[in-house]
């Protein structure tokens, strides 16, 4: 969660004309121009939109206002308070953007002692529409609309009859709550095309992010594969020196040929993935990858650093096996001999390959306990961890372990259609 917070901050916010837009329309696409508890500001956009409502219902109280002398029962004073609460009612449409539920309630009721509030009502009711739920519009709009016939009853219009009145004041009530709403929708859908371009943003950006961590995991397990099996035969190769001085100088030389043969293929391996590091992107003009057809000359390879290995592989065709699964295969072997290299110095080393199409192929390495003690080896178990994760990936499955008789086994299997 905390990942998505900080990707969506990084979200690129608002750049357009902000003084065309209502404020609040800003503040949802601008996340950084609105201030929890505080009003928004109001755009020139917003300046021109409140004169004008204001001039709306101050042209309909006078038009109201001047409807008074044919209303011969209404007595002077209650004219004069009329006037006085219609010119209140559009001085207060200059808070509908702060306060719009508060004054639309307000306002309603107000229909009874004041008709030439009828204007700012109905800019109240509007501006309900579009600044709150559909709720609060449905409870204070059809209260409205239900006191309109005991309205027109109660202040008959001088110039229409009732049923008329009747319908044409709550004809034009449902435009305005329609209009109101009609704006609302469109607002909340920028607002959700907004929301969903920066989720979109976002989205792509992690996936980005996520393909490139995935990209330096593989390249570290490809590093720990080969360069662990290279280090690990010159260690052996370097410890005979170092232990057998007086060996014969053909031994000598043989061991010291192996050293600079694997120390020349870490170097070859450690460039072609710094490349790929520099590159960003792999290189397909490099060494191919090795497969299980390769087994044969890793296990070559560790006998002539002197380990005792032997190969049981039950593959009619080893080139017939799919490249990512013999590749997978190779790499589990691989990883399997150097363990046992570094844990149990001198023991036999046993690798078995079997399967077939449809019935998945069975890698196993296994090694007895070594003989004697061995000193610690640095290492973090990564290795297994990571064959894990490949056998998993390639849709297989591995299990590891201390063997019954003190050894340690490392068992996969991996599908093969």
């Amino acid at each position: 969660m905390r990942a998505d917070d900080e990707a969506a901050r990084a979200a690129p916010g608002f750049t357009g004309r902000r003084w065309l837009l209502p404020s609040a329309l800003v503040a949802g696409l601008d996340r950084d121009a609105g201030h929890p508890g505080r009003p928004h500001r109001r755009t020139a956009r917003d300046w021109a939109v409140d004169t004008c409502c204001f001039l709306l219902a101050v042209a309909v109280g006078l038009v109201v206002a001047d409807s008074f002398p044919d209303e011969r029962d209404l007595p002077g004073a209650f004219a004069a308070v009329d006037e006085g609460l219609g010119l209140l009612a559009c001085a207060a449409v200059w808070l509908r953007r702060r306060w719009p539920f508060a004054l639309a309630a307000t306002l309603v009721p107000l229909g009874f002692l004041s008709t030439t509030s009828a204007g700012a009502c109905t800019v109240a009711l509007f501006t309900l529409a579009v600044h709150r739920p559909f709720r609060y519009i449905a409870w204070v709009g059809g209260a409205e609309i239900a006191l309109i016939p005991l309205l027109a009853w109660a202040r008959p219009d001088p110039t229409l009859a009732y049923g008329p009145a009747v319908a044409w004041t709550v004809l034009f009530t449902v435009t305005a709550i329609g209009w109101g709403m009609f704006v609302r929708s469109k607002r909340q859908l920028m607002l959700s095309l907004r929301d969903r371009a920066r989720r979109a943003e976002t989205e792509a950006r992690l996936r980005a992010e996520q393909a490139q961590r995935l990209a330096r995991e593989a390249i570290a397990r490809e590093m720990h594969d080969v360069l662990a099996h290279r280090l690990t035969l010159l260690s052996v190769h370097a410890g005979a020196l170092e232990f057998r001085p007086d060996a014969p100088r053909e031994e000598i030389a043989r061991a010291a040929g192996v050293i600079r043969e694997s120390a020349h293929e870490a170097l070859q391996d450690l460039r072609e993935i710094i490349g790929v590091l520099r590159a960003g992107e792999p290189d397909d003009t490099g060494r191919p990858q090795p497969t299980l057809a390769a087994l044969d000359a890793l296990v070559a390879e560790s006998r002539e650093a002197g380990m005792k290995v032997t190969l049981d592989l039950r593959v009619a065709d080893a080139g017939a096996v799919p490249a990512s699964v013999g590749r997978t295969a190779y790499r589990i072997a691989q990883e399997g001999l150097t363990n046992a290299r570094k844990h149990a110095p001198g023991a036999e080393a046993a690798v078995g390959v079997e399967g077939g199409p449809g019935a998945g192929l069975v890698v196993t390495v296994r090694n007895p306990a070594p003989e004697g003690d061995v000193p610690p080896v640095p290492g973090s178990g990564q290795g297994l961890i990571g064959l894990t994760e490949r056998a998993t990936l390639a849709g297989g499955h591995l299990e590891h372990g201390p063997s019954p008789d003190g050894g340690f086994e490392v068992r996969a299997w991996l599908p093969w259609a």
